[in-house]
Protein backbone atom coordinates (compact mmCIF):
# COMPACT_ATOMS: atom_id res chain seq x y z
CA UNK A 1 0.00 0.00 0.00
CA UNK A 2 1.39 3.41 -0.99
CA UNK A 3 2.47 5.71 1.83
CA UNK A 4 0.53 8.93 2.43
CA UNK A 5 2.35 12.02 1.10
CA UNK A 6 4.31 14.07 3.65
CA UNK A 7 2.69 17.42 4.44
CA UNK A 8 4.36 20.67 3.42
CA UNK A 9 4.69 21.66 7.09
CA UNK A 10 6.66 18.49 7.89
CA UNK A 11 8.87 18.98 4.84
CA UNK A 12 9.57 22.57 5.88
CA UNK A 13 10.43 21.41 9.41
CA UNK A 14 12.78 18.77 8.01
CA UNK A 15 14.50 21.32 5.77
CA UNK A 16 14.90 23.82 8.63
CA UNK A 17 16.33 21.13 10.93
CA UNK A 18 18.66 19.94 8.15
CA UNK A 19 19.85 23.55 7.63
CA UNK A 20 20.34 24.17 11.35
CA UNK A 21 22.41 20.96 11.55
CA UNK A 22 24.79 22.32 8.92
CA UNK A 23 23.57 20.01 6.15
CA UNK A 24 24.25 16.78 8.04
CA UNK A 25 21.74 13.98 7.40
CA UNK A 26 23.02 12.04 10.42
CA UNK A 27 22.58 15.02 12.82
CA UNK A 28 19.15 15.74 11.35
CA UNK A 29 18.17 12.12 11.86
CA UNK A 30 19.28 12.23 15.51
CA UNK A 31 17.51 15.49 16.23
CA UNK A 32 14.21 14.43 14.61
CA UNK A 33 14.51 10.81 15.80
CA UNK A 34 13.74 9.30 12.38
CA UNK A 35 15.93 7.09 10.10
CA UNK A 36 18.51 8.74 7.80
CA UNK A 37 16.89 7.11 4.79
CA UNK A 38 13.65 8.96 5.57
CA UNK A 39 15.56 12.24 5.78
CA UNK A 40 17.18 11.56 2.39
CA UNK A 41 13.82 10.74 0.83
CA UNK A 42 12.27 13.92 2.20
CA UNK A 43 15.16 15.99 0.92
CA UNK A 44 14.50 14.75 -2.61
CA UNK A 45 10.86 15.78 -2.28
CA UNK A 46 11.91 19.15 -0.82
CA UNK A 47 14.23 19.75 -3.78
CA UNK A 48 11.49 18.80 -6.23
CA UNK A 49 9.02 21.23 -4.62
CA UNK A 50 11.60 24.04 -4.50
CA UNK A 51 11.26 24.72 -0.77
CA UNK A 52 13.74 27.12 0.87
CA UNK A 53 14.86 27.09 4.52
CA UNK A 54 13.29 29.59 6.91
CA UNK A 55 16.33 29.49 9.25
CA UNK A 56 19.91 30.57 8.74
CA UNK A 57 22.51 28.04 7.58
CA UNK A 58 25.40 28.28 10.06
CA UNK A 59 27.83 27.24 7.30
CA UNK A 60 26.54 29.73 4.72
CA UNK A 61 29.32 32.33 4.19
CA UNK A 62 26.78 35.09 3.61
CA UNK A 63 25.02 34.20 6.85
CA UNK A 64 28.34 34.09 8.68
CA UNK A 65 29.14 37.56 7.40
CA UNK A 66 25.74 38.75 8.60
CA UNK A 67 26.36 37.28 12.05
CA UNK A 68 29.80 38.91 12.19
CA UNK A 69 28.29 42.28 11.29
CA UNK A 70 25.58 41.88 13.93
CA UNK A 71 28.04 40.85 16.64
CA UNK A 72 30.36 43.69 15.68
CA UNK A 73 27.51 46.19 16.03
CA UNK A 74 26.57 44.74 19.43
CA UNK A 75 30.20 45.00 20.54
CA UNK A 76 30.32 48.62 19.41
CA UNK A 77 27.11 49.41 21.32
CA UNK A 78 28.50 47.72 24.43
CA UNK A 79 31.78 49.58 24.09
CA UNK A 80 29.93 52.85 23.53
CA UNK A 81 27.87 52.26 26.68
CA UNK A 82 31.07 51.65 28.62
CA UNK A 83 32.61 54.76 27.09
CA UNK A 84 29.52 56.75 28.05
CA UNK A 85 30.12 55.81 31.68
CA UNK A 86 33.79 56.67 31.28
CA UNK A 87 32.88 59.99 29.71
CA UNK A 88 30.64 60.81 32.68
CA UNK A 89 33.45 60.11 35.13
CA UNK A 90 36.46 61.44 33.24
CA UNK A 91 35.09 64.08 30.89
CA UNK A 92 32.00 65.55 32.53
CA UNK A 93 33.03 65.07 36.17
CA UNK A 94 36.70 65.31 35.09
CA UNK A 95 38.08 62.57 37.31
CA UNK A 96 41.73 61.92 36.57
CA UNK A 97 42.03 58.85 38.78
CA UNK A 98 40.13 55.59 38.36
CA UNK A 99 37.42 55.12 40.96
CA UNK A 100 35.63 52.04 39.58
CA UNK A 101 38.63 49.71 39.83
CA UNK A 102 40.15 49.01 43.22
CA UNK A 103 43.54 50.60 43.71
CA UNK A 104 43.94 49.93 47.44
CA UNK A 105 46.21 52.36 49.26
CA UNK A 106 49.31 50.68 50.62
CA UNK A 107 48.54 51.65 54.21
CA UNK A 108 45.41 49.44 54.22
CA UNK A 109 47.43 46.34 53.33
CA UNK A 110 50.72 46.69 55.20
CA UNK A 111 51.07 46.77 58.98
CA UNK A 112 51.98 50.10 60.51
CA UNK A 113 55.67 50.61 61.22
CA UNK A 114 54.97 50.90 64.94
CA UNK A 115 54.12 47.55 66.49
CA UNK A 116 51.80 49.08 69.08
CA UNK A 117 49.47 50.62 66.48
CA UNK A 118 45.87 49.50 67.16
CA UNK A 119 45.13 49.11 63.45
CA UNK A 120 42.81 50.87 60.99
CA UNK A 121 39.48 52.41 62.09
CA UNK A 122 36.41 52.08 59.86
CA UNK A 123 33.49 54.45 60.25
CA UNK A 124 30.43 53.17 58.38
CA UNK A 125 28.06 55.83 56.99
CA UNK A 126 24.74 54.66 55.59
CA UNK A 127 21.04 55.50 55.57
CA UNK A 128 21.51 59.23 56.04
CA UNK A 129 18.13 59.84 54.34
CA UNK A 130 19.08 63.44 53.64
CA UNK A 131 15.99 65.69 53.28
CA UNK A 132 13.63 63.30 55.09
CA UNK A 133 11.50 64.90 57.76
CA UNK A 134 10.54 62.99 60.92
CA UNK A 135 7.78 64.73 62.84
CA UNK A 136 8.30 64.10 66.59
CA UNK A 137 4.54 64.30 67.19
CA UNK A 138 4.06 61.25 64.95
CA UNK A 139 6.61 59.07 66.77
CA UNK A 140 5.66 59.90 70.36
CA UNK A 141 8.48 62.41 70.63
CA UNK A 142 11.31 59.84 70.51
CA UNK A 143 12.95 61.33 67.40
CA UNK A 144 13.03 64.39 65.16
CA UNK A 145 14.82 64.80 61.84
CA UNK A 146 15.33 67.45 59.20
CA UNK A 147 18.20 69.01 57.23
CA UNK A 148 19.43 71.06 60.18
CA UNK A 149 19.45 68.05 62.52
CA UNK A 150 21.07 65.88 59.83
CA UNK A 151 23.96 68.33 59.51
CA UNK A 152 24.42 68.42 63.28
CA UNK A 153 24.37 64.63 63.54
CA UNK A 154 26.96 64.26 60.78
CA UNK A 155 29.21 66.70 62.62
CA UNK A 156 28.65 64.77 65.87
CA UNK A 157 29.63 61.60 63.98
CA UNK A 158 32.93 63.16 62.88
CA UNK A 159 33.74 64.61 66.31
CA UNK A 160 32.82 61.46 68.25
CA UNK A 161 34.61 59.17 65.82
CA UNK A 162 37.81 61.11 66.41
CA UNK A 163 37.23 61.22 70.17
CA UNK A 164 36.66 57.45 70.41
CA UNK A 165 39.78 56.80 68.33
CA UNK A 166 41.74 59.11 70.62
CA UNK A 167 40.58 57.08 73.63
CA UNK A 168 42.02 53.90 72.05
CA UNK A 169 45.21 55.63 70.89
CA UNK A 170 45.82 59.07 72.44
CA UNK A 171 48.66 59.64 69.97
CA UNK A 172 46.28 58.83 67.08
CA UNK A 173 48.80 56.23 65.95
CA UNK A 174 46.70 55.03 63.00
CA UNK A 175 47.96 54.66 59.42
CA UNK A 176 44.64 56.02 58.12
CA UNK A 177 40.87 55.72 58.38
CA UNK A 178 38.28 53.99 56.18
CA UNK A 179 35.08 55.96 55.58
CA UNK A 180 32.65 53.42 54.10
CA UNK A 181 29.62 54.94 52.33
CA UNK A 182 26.85 52.34 52.24
CA UNK A 183 24.03 54.05 50.35
CA UNK A 184 20.62 55.57 51.00
CA UNK A 185 22.26 58.94 51.38
CA UNK A 186 18.97 60.53 50.32
CA UNK A 187 15.34 60.12 51.28
CA UNK A 188 14.43 60.30 47.59
CA UNK A 189 11.05 60.38 45.87
CA UNK A 190 10.45 56.64 45.68
CA UNK A 191 7.15 56.88 47.62
CA UNK A 192 4.38 59.44 47.32
CA UNK A 193 4.56 60.20 51.04
CA UNK A 194 8.27 61.03 50.77
CA UNK A 195 7.68 63.25 47.74
CA UNK A 196 5.03 65.10 49.71
CA UNK A 197 6.95 65.45 53.00
CA UNK A 198 10.66 65.72 52.11
CA UNK A 199 12.16 69.03 53.14
CA UNK A 200 13.69 69.56 49.70
CA UNK A 201 13.84 67.78 46.36
CA UNK A 202 16.69 65.52 45.26
CA UNK A 203 18.83 68.06 43.39
CA UNK A 204 19.08 70.62 46.23
CA UNK A 205 19.63 67.70 48.64
CA UNK A 206 22.61 66.57 46.53
CA UNK A 207 24.20 70.01 46.83
CA UNK A 208 23.62 70.16 50.58
CA UNK A 209 24.93 66.66 51.32
CA UNK A 210 27.92 67.09 49.01
CA UNK A 211 29.01 70.03 51.14
CA UNK A 212 28.38 68.13 54.39
CA UNK A 213 30.29 65.00 53.31
CA UNK A 214 33.15 67.12 51.98
CA UNK A 215 33.46 68.69 55.42
CA UNK A 216 33.30 65.24 57.03
CA UNK A 217 36.22 63.94 54.93
CA UNK A 218 38.20 67.13 55.54
CA UNK A 219 37.63 66.63 59.27
CA UNK A 220 39.06 63.09 58.98
CA UNK A 221 42.08 64.46 57.10
CA UNK A 222 42.86 66.80 59.99
CA UNK A 223 43.39 63.83 62.33
CA UNK A 224 44.32 60.93 60.03
CA UNK A 225 47.10 60.87 57.48
CA UNK A 226 45.09 58.97 54.85
CA UNK A 227 41.42 58.33 54.06
CA UNK A 228 40.06 55.41 51.99
CA UNK A 229 36.42 55.71 50.82
CA UNK A 230 34.69 52.59 49.40
CA UNK A 231 31.18 53.36 48.14
CA UNK A 232 27.98 51.56 47.09
CA UNK A 233 24.58 53.01 46.19
CA UNK A 234 21.34 52.31 48.02
CA UNK A 235 17.77 52.02 46.81
CA UNK A 236 16.29 55.31 48.10
CA UNK A 237 18.26 57.76 46.00
CA UNK A 238 17.23 56.34 42.61
CA UNK A 239 15.52 58.26 39.81
CA UNK A 240 13.57 55.22 38.55
CA UNK A 241 10.22 53.84 39.70
CA UNK A 242 11.74 50.48 40.62
CA UNK A 243 15.31 49.59 41.50
CA UNK A 244 17.18 48.50 38.39
CA UNK A 245 19.38 45.40 38.31
CA UNK A 246 21.16 46.64 35.18
CA UNK A 247 23.08 49.89 35.33
CA UNK A 248 21.85 50.46 38.88
CA UNK A 249 24.52 52.92 39.98
CA UNK A 250 23.94 55.24 37.05
CA UNK A 251 20.33 55.82 38.11
CA UNK A 252 21.37 56.81 41.63
CA UNK A 253 22.03 60.18 43.25
CA UNK A 254 24.23 58.28 45.72
CA UNK A 255 26.60 57.34 42.90
CA UNK A 256 26.55 60.87 41.51
CA UNK A 257 27.45 62.30 44.91
CA UNK A 258 30.31 59.82 45.32
CA UNK A 259 31.73 60.85 41.94
CA UNK A 260 31.46 64.55 42.85
CA UNK A 261 33.29 63.84 46.11
CA UNK A 262 35.98 61.90 44.24
CA UNK A 263 36.35 64.90 41.93
CA UNK A 264 36.52 67.21 44.97
CA UNK A 265 39.50 65.25 46.39
CA UNK A 266 40.94 64.09 43.07
CA UNK A 267 44.16 66.06 43.45
CA UNK A 268 44.70 65.01 47.05
CA UNK A 269 46.93 61.90 47.19
CA UNK A 270 45.87 61.30 50.81
CA UNK A 271 42.30 60.41 49.76
CA UNK A 272 41.39 57.32 47.71
CA UNK A 273 37.89 56.54 46.44
CA UNK A 274 36.60 53.14 45.32
CA UNK A 275 33.27 53.39 43.47
CA UNK A 276 32.56 50.08 41.69
CA UNK A 277 29.86 49.82 39.04
CA UNK A 278 28.46 46.70 40.74
CA UNK A 279 26.40 46.56 43.93
CA UNK A 280 29.34 45.10 45.91
CA UNK A 281 32.55 46.83 46.96
CA UNK A 282 35.17 44.18 47.78
CA UNK A 283 38.33 45.32 49.57
CA UNK A 284 40.84 44.26 52.22
CA UNK A 285 42.24 45.89 55.32
CA UNK A 286 45.46 44.03 56.04
CA UNK A 287 44.38 40.39 55.60
CA UNK A 288 40.73 40.91 56.54
CA UNK A 289 38.38 40.82 53.52
CA UNK A 290 35.28 43.02 53.53
CA UNK A 291 32.31 43.06 51.18
CA UNK A 292 30.26 46.28 51.30
CA UNK A 293 26.67 46.09 50.02
CA UNK A 294 23.66 48.27 50.75
CA UNK A 295 21.49 45.28 51.74
CA UNK A 296 18.21 45.98 49.91
CA UNK A 297 18.40 42.63 48.11
CA UNK A 298 17.81 40.83 51.43
CA UNK A 299 14.09 40.56 52.00
CA UNK A 300 11.86 38.95 54.59
CA UNK A 301 12.08 38.68 58.36
CA UNK A 302 9.49 38.68 61.10
CA UNK A 303 8.66 40.39 64.35
CA UNK A 304 10.85 38.07 66.42
CA UNK A 305 14.17 38.01 64.59
CA UNK A 306 13.62 41.13 62.49
CA UNK A 307 15.95 41.35 59.47
CA UNK A 308 18.54 38.98 60.92
CA UNK A 309 17.03 35.86 59.33
CA UNK A 310 17.01 37.07 55.69
CA UNK A 311 20.38 38.76 56.13
CA UNK A 312 22.05 35.56 57.35
CA UNK A 313 20.45 33.61 54.50
CA UNK A 314 21.56 36.26 52.02
CA UNK A 315 25.06 36.26 53.46
CA UNK A 316 25.22 32.49 52.99
CA UNK A 317 24.16 32.83 49.34
CA UNK A 318 26.70 35.59 48.73
CA UNK A 319 29.49 33.54 50.29
CA UNK A 320 28.58 30.58 48.07
CA UNK A 321 28.53 32.75 44.96
CA UNK A 322 31.76 34.55 45.82
CA UNK A 323 33.60 31.32 46.57
CA UNK A 324 32.78 30.22 43.01
CA UNK A 325 34.34 33.35 41.54
CA UNK A 326 37.38 33.42 43.86
CA UNK A 327 36.21 36.47 45.81
CA UNK A 328 35.70 35.00 49.28
CA UNK A 329 35.22 37.49 52.08
CA UNK A 330 35.37 37.46 55.86
CA UNK A 331 32.78 40.09 56.80
CA UNK A 332 29.70 41.41 55.05
CA UNK A 333 28.83 45.08 55.68
CA UNK A 334 25.27 46.27 54.99
CA UNK A 335 22.91 49.09 55.90
CA UNK A 336 19.29 49.39 54.73
CA UNK A 337 17.63 47.93 57.85
CA UNK A 338 18.57 50.77 60.26
CA UNK A 339 19.47 48.08 62.80
CA UNK A 340 22.77 47.63 64.60
CA UNK A 341 24.22 44.11 64.50
CA UNK A 342 27.93 43.37 64.85
CA UNK A 343 29.35 39.87 64.39
CA UNK A 344 32.46 38.42 62.79
CA UNK A 345 30.47 37.48 59.70
CA UNK A 346 27.98 40.32 59.34
CA UNK A 347 27.98 44.01 60.30
CA UNK A 348 24.62 45.78 60.01
CA UNK A 349 24.63 49.53 60.35
CA UNK A 350 22.26 51.84 62.15
CA UNK A 351 21.07 55.05 60.51
CA UNK A 352 21.49 58.79 60.76
CA UNK A 353 17.75 59.40 60.36
CA UNK A 354 16.85 57.19 63.32
CA UNK A 355 13.37 56.00 64.30
CA UNK A 356 10.79 57.32 61.80
CA UNK A 357 7.06 57.09 61.15
CA UNK A 358 7.40 53.92 59.07
CA UNK A 359 9.31 52.11 61.83
CA UNK A 360 6.73 53.34 64.37
CA UNK A 361 3.80 52.09 62.29
CA UNK A 362 5.39 48.69 61.68
CA UNK A 363 6.19 48.27 65.42
CA UNK A 364 9.92 47.88 64.76
CA UNK A 365 12.26 47.90 67.75
CA UNK A 366 13.46 51.37 68.67
CA UNK A 367 16.94 52.17 67.37
CA UNK A 368 18.64 55.45 68.27
CA UNK A 369 20.45 57.20 65.40
CA UNK A 370 23.93 55.67 65.30
CA UNK A 371 26.68 54.53 62.93
CA UNK A 372 29.16 51.68 63.33
CA UNK A 373 32.83 52.25 64.16
CA UNK A 374 35.44 49.54 64.65
CA UNK A 375 39.15 48.85 64.24
CA UNK A 376 40.84 46.21 62.07
CA UNK A 377 44.12 44.93 63.50
CA UNK A 378 46.83 43.49 61.21
CA UNK A 379 47.00 40.22 63.20
CA UNK A 380 43.72 39.91 65.06
CA UNK A 381 41.26 41.25 62.49
CA UNK A 382 38.31 43.18 63.91
CA UNK A 383 38.95 44.24 67.49
CA UNK A 384 37.48 47.36 69.12
CA UNK A 385 33.83 47.97 68.26
CA UNK A 386 32.42 51.40 69.18
CA UNK A 387 28.95 52.35 67.88
CA UNK A 388 28.76 56.13 67.54
CA UNK A 389 25.57 57.67 68.91
CA UNK A 390 25.01 60.81 66.86
CA UNK A 391 22.02 62.44 68.56
CA UNK A 392 22.27 65.35 70.95
CA UNK A 393 22.22 64.56 74.67
CA UNK A 394 18.70 65.59 75.62
CA UNK A 395 19.20 65.94 79.35
CA UNK A 396 21.76 65.22 82.03
CA UNK A 397 21.38 61.81 83.65
CA UNK A 398 20.72 61.95 87.40
CA UNK A 399 23.73 61.27 89.61
CA UNK A 400 24.03 57.60 90.61
CA UNK A 401 26.58 55.39 92.26
CA UNK A 402 29.01 54.04 89.72
CA UNK A 403 28.28 50.50 90.87
CA UNK A 404 25.65 49.04 93.16
CA UNK A 405 24.87 45.64 94.63
CA UNK A 406 21.40 44.61 95.67
CA UNK A 407 21.07 43.78 99.35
Amino acid sequence: MAQAPVSREVLQLTLDTYTACGGSVVETSKRMNIPPSTITSRLRTIHAQGLTPSVEDPNDPSQLKSQIRRLTEELKRSEQERLDHTVIKHKIIQLTRSVSELEPPVWTLKAHKKSDSPGVPTVFLSDLHWAEVVDPKQVNGVNEYNIEIANRRLKHLADRTIRLCEIISPKMDYPGVVVALGGDCYSGNIHDELTATNEMNSMPAVLDLFSALSSFIECMLEKFEYVFVPCVAGNHGRNTRKTWAKDRHHTSFDWLTYCFLAKRFDKNPRVTFFIPDSTDAYYKIYNHRYLLNHGDSFRGGDGMVGPLGPVLRGDHKKRTRNSQIKMDYDTLMIGHFHTEVFTRRVIMNGSLVGFNEFAFRENFSFEPPAQQLWITHPRHGMTYRMPVLVDEIRQEAPAREWVSVSK
